[in-house]
């Protein structure tokens, strides 16, 4: 993969994920504004990516259950957006 300014790929994934949480956290604390109240259902609705189904696996000795979805809503776009400006310029 690519480096953005010397640093390596994986900090700037750390980035991302960590903005992605964060602006998912914002969104769902400013759902209690009321002056946001006509913009939240925008802002705080999830948007399906792709959703990979629970499946488990059973050893008879460990019994495994995998699956992965990854739904954002338009705050964790927005933190993701902001993670990567602001590793791009610090």
């Amino acid at each position: 993969m690519a480096k953005f300014s010397g640093r390596s790929s994986g900090i700037c994934f750390l980035f991302v994920v960590v903005g992605a949480i964060l602006g998912g956290i914002i969104g769902q604390l400013l759902m209690n504004v009321d002056a946001l109240s006509g913009l939240m259902p925008y802002l705080v609705a999830t948007y399906p990516v792709f959703d990979v189904k629970p499946f488990t696996i059973n050893l008879y000795v460990i019994q495994l259950t995998l699956g992965l979805a990854f739904a954002p809503n338009l705050m964790s776009i927005f933190g993701i957006v902001l993670a990567i400006v602001l590793f791009r310029r610090y």
